[in-house]
């Protein structure tokens, strides 16, 4: 049968779920091989921004797609990427002078860390390479990005491969004075901190506030700890500004940006650095280069794709929509206060979460009724897809009203189902 060679990620497919077939899209919608509707509740995995298949954006891949699709871009350049870097200095931190291109969130991550070492190792005398992380932090599923993301299920089974980190605390409400001192603790001698500003994604949806990022970048900058922000996920309007660490008025050393870059239609990511990390890399030994590339580094069509984006951003009502959104989460958070199955409801931007009450044992990533919510949802013909006991809605920023009122709808009903 058609598919049945097909490895799926994160799936067990000993448990035979069914695994439908989407075959277009539109907006916050999405219609399966049988002709259902499927509201996208998770955009699609937390990356499409504007709605499925934006005419600008489809109309720049095609464009460019009859141009040029693909060169090396190692020692050669072309238009799109340069147009894309020259359209993203002015709307990030001004002080993040260098734009490097990669393919996925995890490889922005792996830069990220590459570059870091590459800096301390640049200073004689200097050298640092130990990495600092957050409690229940996730930055991806390559070896750096693994080693850098709290240890446990995603990543037991490739324990050997990863590298040592030090790890702070969660700045839980109440224990936020617990992690700054443990991060001062670390800073002494560490290269880099890596951290998801604002909100951690697959650790829980877990929130806090900015005034403990901007502490933490202090701290950073005290010790000349290299700060890496991990903006994957918040990145893009998600937290509700263009960037998680604007509203802590924070500026990274090096920042890592994909998903919505490209509105989330085609894969792109790039690793932005302050000059002195790129500085660190100038030379006239090829030796000192940095090594670091994949076959479609700045994909000319993903290039394109982002570029329509960036015009999205500056010409389209975009931060209204996310701000209605927000509110219109806000709402639903505020109701289920009442809910009693229901604890820690919160939202951050656009992303509303709450937890389904459930004994201690049975909480955490595996929870046992991930699956029973998973067949709740798609019989329902939404796109959602727990953490867990932890359940979360973050649609693109174009959602009607009518599908966002029927998302909360399943959500709420999904609670009482699996208690």
């Amino acid at each position: 049968m058609m598919g049945t060679s097909i490895w799926h990620p994160f799936t067990q497919h000993g448990l035979r779920e069914p695994i439908p077939e989407i075959v277009r899209a539109e907006g916050a919608a999405l219609y399966t091989k049988e002709g259902q509707r499927i509201i996208d509740g998770i955009s699609s995995w937390w990356v499409n921004t504007h709605g499925h298949c934006h005419p600008r954006i489809a109309a720049a891949i095609a464009q460019q797609a009859s141009q040029l699709d693909q060169m090396i871009f190692a020692g050669w350049t072309h238009g799109p990427a340069q147009e894309l870097a020259h359209g993203l200095r002015p709307i990030m931190p001004p002080d993040l002078t260098r734009v490097f291109f990669s393919d996925s969130g995890s490889t922005a991550v792996e830069v990220a860390l590459k570059m870091a070492l590459g800096y301390w190792r640049s200073r004689k005398g200097e050298a640092r390479h130990r990495i600092v992380v957050m409690e229940h932090s996730y930055h991806g599923d390559t070896i750096g990005a693994m080693s850098v993301g709290a240890r446990g299920v995603f990543n037991q089974a490739y324990e050997p491969l990863l590298f040592n980190t030090i790890t702070i605390p969660f700045p839980a409400p109440g224990r936020e004075q617990a992690t700054l001192d443990a991060l001062e603790a670390a800073s002494h001698d560490a290269a880099a901190f890596i951290v998801e500003p604002l909100i951690l994604g697959a650790g829980g949806m877990l929130v806090y506030p900015p005034a403990v990022l901007a502490e933490m970048r202090e701290i950073c900058a005290r010790h000349g700890v290299l700060f890496i922000a991990d903006e994957v996920m918040t990145g893009w309007g998600r937290t509700g500004t263009l960037l998680a660490c604007e509203q802590a008025n924070v500026t990274p050393d090096i920042l890592c940006l994909s998903k919505g870059l490209t509105g989330g239609s085609v894969p792109l990511a790039v690793t932005m650095a302050i000059e002195p990390v790129y500085q660190a890399h100038y030379s006239k030994d090829r030796a000192d280069m940095f090594f670091h590339s994949s076959s479609y580094t700045a994909n000319p069509i993903a290039c394109a794709a982002a570029n329509a984006n960036l015009a999205i951003w500056a010409e389209e009502p975009v931060m209204q929509r996310i701000d209605t959104l927000a509110r219109k989460q806000q709402a639903f958070v505020d109701s289920l206060r009442s809910v009693p199955t229901v604890e820690n409801a919160r939202r951050c931007g656009t992303i509303a979460a709450f937890d389904i009450k459930v004994p201690f044992g049975q909480r955490g990533y595996m929870a046992g009724l991930a699956p029973a919510l998973l067949a709740y949802y798609r019989e329902r013909g939404l796109l959602l897809r727990p953490l867990g006991n932890t359940v979360y809605a973050m649609p693109p920023y174009c959602i009607a009203t009518a599908d966002l009122a029927a998302l909360h709808e399943g959500l709420v009903q999904s609670v009482d189902e699996a208690v």
